[in-house]
């Protein structure tokens, strides 16, 4: 199933704005929750930080998946959208007193937590609250993943957990302390990881300190794999679903373990990164002696991946299937025409770095054209900022614009 984008519903909408395919996300829960249900111990926690939007999420929920939130704001949100507190697991390297406050007050299923303070903080504030709060350890397994650097977290350089050698320590730590309760273990090793390998190196590092702690007389409920998962960014119209039945098979037939233990995935980009596209208008045509640029109305505001990570993400035209501009491409599909040209899709943001792809084959683009960034579901709108003082773009989803 390719993402559907009728052009023809967007007049009267203000570019750029985002829009979200609602059967692609309910498909792609689908492929999840089909796969999940053949392990009656395996719970998946969607990692909210890649997409807040308030009606994206009542679907996520709809599908019966719990959260995982990196902020207090998050924790609301999701709230508001009618989660259960007792779904969400509150991760983050630095989580203040009021975010803790609130975890506890709101008696979420877990805190994953990074460093020895944030222990102690954590059982401080419980004390003080007459509460014991749970906790699995994010512990920084040293196994690097295939991916930019940027997004990679599981190597001893990067600031997330707490070191392997340290594991045993601060679990006897919290087994000590009257209002921490540990209940297991957490990892993460980066995002937007397409190798299997990678996903099995992890759980063999995971058996690996599960003997070594059990070997000590440590024991616990909960393993928690993160997420990482990446999505088809180069052709997404051709592969809207990412690989999960790979995914999940490789922990069934890797990871280790003990009777009555549990396995909490945290996927966020692979839940909705291809069901969103950015839709922005072509403002001008600008061409000079080596290049051909479209200057559009969506800029790194809008959709920072590019500027940040070098990201790649699928741009089509929607509008101009010949010469002439004006004729709807059905469904949004890349048009058949028998010359395109070469353009550099640009940002109307005062930075070089403004750019969303260079040297891309479209069909003639004028002024006025919309054109869909594609694979935007995941760290698009969420990311998305006032600089210059720019609107932030809206949301919209498929069901609203029937």
């Amino acid at each position: 199933m390719n993402i559907e984008i009728p052009v023809e519903r967007f007049a009267g909408i203000r570019t750029p704005f985002y829009y979200y395919d609602t059967n692609i996300l309910r498909q792609t829960l689908d492929a999840i929750n089909t796969e999940v249900k053949k392990h009656d111990n395996y719970f998946v926690h969607y990692a909210v930080k890649a997409n807040a939007n308030l009606k994206v999420l009542k679907i996520i929920n709809e599908a019966g998946l719990g959260i995982d939130c990196v902020s207090g704001g998050e924790i609301e949100q999701v709230l508001k959208a009618g989660f259960s507190a007792s779904k969400i697991v509150f991760a983050g390297v630095g989580k203040s007193d009021w975010e803790i406050e609130l975890g506890l007050e709101k008696d979420i299923f877990c805190f994953n937590v990074e460093s020895v303070p944030e222990l102690e903080n954590i059982n401080d504030i419980a004390a003080k609250k007459g509460k014991v709060a749970p906790v699995c350890f994010r512990i920084n397994p040293n196994v690097g993943a295939h991916t930019h650097a940027n997004i990679t977290t599981g190597l001893a350089e990067n600031k997330f957990g707490i070191d392997m050698q340290d594991m045993e320590r601060v679990i006897r730590l919290a087994q000590e302390m009257k209002n921490i309760r540990f209940k297991g273990l957490h990892f993460h090793i980066g995002s937007q990881i397409l190798e299997m390998d990678d996903f099995i190196a992890l759980a063999h590092r995971i058996n690996d300190l599960q003997a070594q702690l059990e070997a000590v007389g440590i024991q616990f409920e909960i393993i928690n794999v993160g997420g990482g998962l990446g999505i088809d960014y180069v052709d997404p119209l051709g592969n809207p679903i990412p690989n999960f039945k790979d995914y999940f098979s490789v922990y069934d037939k890797h990871l280790k373990l003990r009777p009555g233990q549990t396995v909490h995935f945290e996927l966020g980009r692979a839940v909705v990164g291809q069901c969103g596209a950015l839709i922005t208008k072509v403002l001008y045509v600008k061409e000079n002696a080596i290049k051909r640029f479209a200057i559009v109305d969506a800029g790194m505001t809008d959709l920072i991946r590019p500027a940040l990570y070098d990201a790649h993400h699928h741009i089509i035209n929607l509008t101009s299937t010949s010469p002439r501009a004006g004729q709807p491409s059905p469904n949004g599909q890349l048009p058949t025409v028998n010359s395109q040209l070469q353009y550099d899709v640009v940002g109307p943001i005062c930075e070089s770095s403004d750019v969303f792809d260079k040297d891309i084959p479209l069909p003639e683009t004028h002024r006025g054209d919309l054109l869909a960034m594609l694979s935007a579901g995941a760290y698009g709108e969420i990311m998305a900022s006032a600089y210059n003082c720019r609107r932030l773009p809206e949301g919209y989803t498929s069901e609203e614009l029937k």
